[in-house]
């Protein structure tokens, strides 16, 4: 049975262990395949087998260790219930709808309350269910869909704002008191002798126990029932760190406050335990605020969907929710207004903004014929669109859809991050308590500590559990994939998973498909040859030969015929059809008119037929030389001339070799032209190496003997004739797919059919990962240098200890500096732009150095 899969949004995740817990869980889970989990987005995308478990099962699993599960709640006003069947009829239809976990209708309020998987379902279509079964409902007015993972967002960084203002305004009086109390010389010095010191006063100490009571209960609480739901269910996490290091402070000075422990236990450390708390709680408001800021991409794609839009039914024009258009509606879009769905234009003109989708800033003209893509802007005109995707299908949920999957998915670099997340909460618990034994029965002693040897001991070990941060660790990956990916996203540039990222930046050698991505694929008639002729044929007998070719073509959807046919109508030619035709792939065409067989193309289909085409091989290098597509006529047995067709090369093609080249990337052209004609084009842009003749089926082979050679390929074409080469390559780039972005063969999707955007892809694929190194470089290294200064390692040589406030502080800005660095892509320029290039046509005299 086919693999189901399943996103839900998680709560509660502080740390990569959390992440790990999860994970862990889900894959240990009877019939889930696959379980991802990312901090960064805090979402766990679950692969199972629905004959052996359920979406349900899998939430279930989460909230066994000890997260929670954020669903999509809906209230939705029901009209024409009458009694209890008819609730129950409303309810079952509901609970059996797809997306919907939880379903509840009461006859008395006539409302029901819906739980349900928005990738799946949404509010207007469960209205549709009701109404399918004979029942009216409606949102209510305030009501609106809200989006409650903004929602949720609002509520951790309101909830930690204020936490971190009670820890603040508690932290200030009983530090002070502390530190009054232990350098009171100093405070007198300074003007602050009035501060009052506990040893002096039981009522002062009893009250700063108060006050570091409240901070553990209120703000501090999190950090404890974390640490309980987790080892309830056998898990570990940063909140056991916490806990354990704010725990200690504050039992042990609870201890010294109400009992008597003897010389050198009088002094109390609440101090500590309100600054921990308060110093980790910034760290968390700082990180919840900047999480946010790293999935604005995303929603900042989804805000871009219209809410309505005016299509005409039964020739009224009326106004319905989006979710209502159908494929095949009229929609009637106004100047000035959004475009709802994919569509055609059937009727008006009008320039459209589409920078919010492709990123380019230039308004796209729109005709009658010309697609359109939802979510852009109509600038000027009145379009009438019949709708040709919606819901789902159109360019910006699928895009959506790209983005979020590949922020969810993990490149190979964050493995190692995974592994060292898997073991860290254990590892730090074993360091510290290794440091205290350390310094209690020998250290102490040995360097001459200061205090008891247990407080001096404690407080080192508390140390080295607030210093260490598992947090950097597993946001370094997350948070700059999911910031590159939203940047490449604006740009039109759908970078689909890490791994696609990962392995761009490791890319030598990009093969571009001629047609389509170097040339515009829209060729043109330029010559008609004659057979044995040197002098220019008579225009009777030029539109003889060209009315055969364009017979022979009639029938094909390729480029190059088209050109042909094109070529003889605005010449006056009538084409009568061919009695047959067939496509000879990689050679040419056959077909049949009045008894006669027609050939049109190159020498190898003339060889495999037995045709001479000695006559015509001078013509023939020439024109190929000059860069055109030139191809053989033939009757029965006979070449009878030549038609040539030449390419425009596409606007900003030489610009991204070069710029590619600029990288050290080799850069390939893979063409079905024989080598004259491919490297004809090749030398004007400047491509080194041309892979010629090479049928449609074989580019996959050409792409793997590049790959032999030790090379990392990316190739790029359309997505849809290069699929096998697409899938061959390292990196697939597919060009050009505006509305059709869910091209399965490829690694990259550019919406535009713009050559530089694989070029810009690739720096921002380099871009992030550099961001990436950045991250685990700092993660890696605070943590490496931070916990062995944690466990004392200068005190020896310089008497120097962190205290663990300080070392709270390190942990909060260690994990709020990985993020903040990721968020720095958010201002970098995908493309730099140069001066524009007209298109030149292929074989056109080119300027020469002095001009």
């Amino acid at each position: 049975m086919p693999t189901e899969k399943h996103e839900v949004k998680v709560t509660g995740m502080t740390c990569a262990s959390c992440v790990q817990t999860i994970e862990t869980k889900l894959n240990e889970t009877p019939g889930v395949t696959r379980a991802v989990v990312n901090i960064a987005t805090e979402k766990a995308t679950v692969e199972y087998d629905p004959s052996k478990t359920s979406s349900a099962a899998i939430e279930k699993a989460i909230e066994d260790v000890g997260y929670g599960v954020l669903r999509d709640e809906v209230t939705l006003n029901l009209e024409g219930m009458t009694c209890a069947s008819c609730a129950q009829t409303i309810e079952n239809a509901l609970k059996k709808a797809e997306g919907v976990s939880y379903a509840s209708v009461n006859l008395a309020t006539e409302k029901a309350l819906v739980r349900f998987d928005p990738l799946k379902t949404s509010p207007a279509r469960l209205i549709k269910v009701v109404e399918g079964v004979g029942y009216n409902a409606h949102l209510p007015a305030e009501e609106e869909m809200e989006d409650r993972e903004r929602l949720a967002r609002e509520k951790e960084i309101r909830t930690q704002r204020n936490n971190l203002i009670i820890s603040v305004i508690i932290a200030l009086p009983v530090t002070l008191i502390s530190f009054r109390t232990a350098f009171g010389g100093f405070f007198e010095s300074i003007g602050l002798g009035f501060i009052p010191n506990y040893d002096d006063n039981d009522l002062i100490l009893y009250a700063i126990f108060v006050l570091a009571t409240i901070t553990m209960i209120g703000p501090g609480r999190q950090f404890f029932v974390g640490t309980f739901k987790g080892l309830k269910h056998g898990s570990t996490d940063m909140n056991l760190l916490i806990a354990t290091g704010t725990g200690a402070a504050y039992v042990v000075s609870v201890a010294g406050t109400f009992l008597d422990l003897g010389a050198g236990y009088e002094h109390v450390y609440y101090d500590t335990a309100a600054l921990l708390i308060m110093f980790i709680i910034l760290g968390r408001y700082l990180e919840a605020i900047a999480k946010g800021k790293t999935s604005e991409a995303i929603r900042n794609l989804i805000s871009l969907q219209a809410k309505t839009a005016r299509v005409i039914r039964d020739g009224q024009e009326i106004e319905v929710p989006v979710e209502d258009v159908t494929v095949g509606d009229i929609v009637i879009v106004r100047p000035g207004e959004k475009i709802p769905v994919d569509g055609i234009v059937t009727e008006g003109h009008s320039s459209v903004d589409e920078s919010m989708i492709s990123g380019e800033s230039i308004p796209v003209e729109k005709g009658e014929g010309d697609e359109c893509i939802g979510a852009t802007l109509n600038k000027n005109g009145l379009l009438k669109i019949r709708a040709t995707k919606v819901g789902k299908d159109t360019a910006l949920a699928q895009i959506v859809k790209l983005v979020e999957e590949a922020q969810t998915s993990k490149p190979p670099v964050q493995r190692l991050a995974d592994v060292v997340a898997g073991h860290f909460i254990l590892a730090v618990h074993v360091l510290a308590l290794s440091a205290f034994f350390f310094w209690y029965f020998y250290g102490y002693t040995a360097f001459n500590g200061y205090g008891t040897p247990f407080l001096f001991a404690l407080l080192i070990s508390i140390t080295t559990l607030v210093i260490a941060c598992p947090c950097a660790v597993g946001l370094a990956t997350p948070t700059a994939v999911m910031v590159g990916t939203g940047k490449g996203a604006e740009n039109g540039i759908l970078i689909k998973g890490g791994e696609a990222l990962e392995n761009t930046h490791k890319l030598n050698t990009v093969v571009f498909d001629k047609t389509g991505t170097l040339t515009e694929g829209k060729p043109s008639l330029t010559d008609i040859v004659l057979l044995d002729r040197e002098t220019v044929a008579t225009p009777m007998q030029e539109l003889e030969v060209l009315k055969l070719a364009a017979i022979a073509e009639k029938g094909s959807e390729h480029p190059l015929g088209e050109a042909i046919v094109e070529g003889a109508r605005k010449r006056g030619i009538e084409i009568p059809q061919a009695e047959d035709f067939k496509a000879i792939p990689g050679k040419g065409v056959e077909a049949h008119f009045e008894g006669k067989r027609i050939l049109l193309g190159t020498r190898r289909l003339m060889k495999s037929t037995n045709i001479q085409t000695s006559g015509l091989e001078r013509r023939l290098t020439e024109l190929e030389n000059d860069g055109k597509t030139a191809m053989i006529v033939a009757i029965d047995d006979h070449a009878v001339g030549i038609v040539a067709v030449a390419d425009t090369i596409t606007e900003y093609a030489s610009e991204a070799v070069e710029q590619l080249q600029d990288l050290g990337i080799e850069v390939v052209m893979i063409t079905g032209d024989n080598r004259r004609t491919g490297e004809a084009i090749a030398s004007q842009l400047g491509i080194g190496r041309v892979l010629a003749e090479v049928l449609p089926q074989d580019k996959a082979r050409e792409i793997n003997r590049l790959q032999e050679e030790g090379k990392k390929v990316a190739m790029v074409g359309d997505g849809i004739n290069d699929a096998p080469a697409l899938t061959q390559a390292d990196i697939g780039i597919a060009i050009g797919s505006g509305t059709d972005v869910a091209i399965e063969s490829s690694n990259i999707v550019l919406i535009k059919n713009d050559v530089r955007d694989v070029v810009s892809a690739i720096r921002l694929s380099k871009k992030t990962m550099g961001k990436i190194k950045q991250n685990l470089f700092w993660a890696f290294v605070y943590n490496s240098v931070g916990i062995p200064i944690g466990m004392g390692i200068f005190f020896p040589a310089f008497g120097f200890l962190v205290n663990p406030a300080l070392a709270a502080a390190f942990m909060a800005m260690s994990s709020v500096s990985v993020t903040t660095n990721s968020l720095l892509l958010k201002r970098y320029k995908v493309r730099a732009m140069k001066k524009r290039r007209r298109p030149r046509r292929v074989g056109a005299p080119q300027p020469s150095p002095g001009g």
